[in-house]
């Protein structure tokens, strides 16, 4: 239905969002950790639930065994976002440790295709990828950054706090990321911004300085980000997951036209 990427110039509350989006989907999601710092939500959000012998560390070996291989252990490594285990709501777990990153250099473009075919099977995919790590002012680092699964998503959003520190820190991520999507991924209008709404600055103003699009915002609420980040056992907000619903809103609709924009012939030349 969508492959959505997050990623932030910053520490910005990707994984919150991330999250956020994964629970709301009105479709079937699958959120993928793909942080090449390490995944967080299991130890976090699910409070340490499920074996650490499931996740995203676990398919590089796989994948040296084949592509048949990998794809039937795929969906293996999933572990369930809700407490009632409906396989509606559905994590790929991160890695374990950072140092594990440079061993999936050679299966993200697999995993790409992975996430296409679940795509194809209904499922809203959200892609954590963390912060933005570059070679170069225009290069991401493709030997420990998840760069395939940027390139084969519907839209790419970069985090950001309404703040101006963090519109600051988000400068450079922009150009790298505009670069990158422009030479090797959908387009460089892939590319938008999810304002979490913390600071002062307006979205107007903050497109204009970032020159980037906002795709979808979502409302500062630091009770429900605390239980996402940390199961706290305490009542929190709805204004977080209710504005990630209208996000998924908004955001379809950009997936929609892309799409159709991206089947399109080329004009003939007269």
């Amino acid at each position: 239905m969508s492959v959505i990427a997050l990623a932030s110039g910053k520490s910005c509350g990707v994984t919150v969002s991330a999250l956020a989006l994964a629970l709301s989907s009105p479709r079937p999601s699958l959120l993928v950790e793909a942080d090449p710092a390490g995944g967080t939500i299991r130890v976090g959000y699910l409070q340490g639930e499920g074996s650490a012998q499931v996740g995203l560390h676990r398919l590089a070996a796989a994948e040296r065994q084949g592509p048949h291989a990998l794809a039937t252990e795929f969906r293996r490594h999933w572990v369930a976002l809700d407490q009632e285990h409906s396989g509606k709501r559905m994590l790929l777990p991160g890695l374990t440790d950072p140092a594990q990153a440079p061993s999936m250099a050679r299966t993200w473009d697999a995993i790409a295709e992975l996430i296409a075919v679940m795509d194809g099977h209904g499922y809203d995919v959200i892609i954590d990828a963390g912060r933005i790590v570059a070679q170069s002012e225009t290069r991401l680092s493709t030997t420990v950054y998840p760069a395939p699964l940027l390139r084969a998503a519907d839209v790419v959003l970069l985090t950001v706090r309404s703040t101006q520190a963090s519109v600051l820190a988000t400068r450079p991520a922009v150009r790298v990321l505009r670069e990158e999507l422009a030479q090797h991924g959908t387009g460089a209008d892939a590319l938008g911004l999810l304002i979490v709404e913390e600071g002062s600055l307006s979205s107007s103003n903050i497109q204009q300085w970032l020159q980037t699009p906002a795709y979808a915002a979502l409302e500062w609420d630091p009770d429900t980000a605390d239980v996402l980040t940390h199961g706290a056992f305490k009542k929190s907000g709805r204004g977080l997951l209710r504005s990630a619903r209208t996000a998924h809103d908004r955001i379809h609709e950009i997936v929609t036209r892309r799409r159709i924009q991206l089947a399109r012939p080329a004009p003939v030349q007269g």
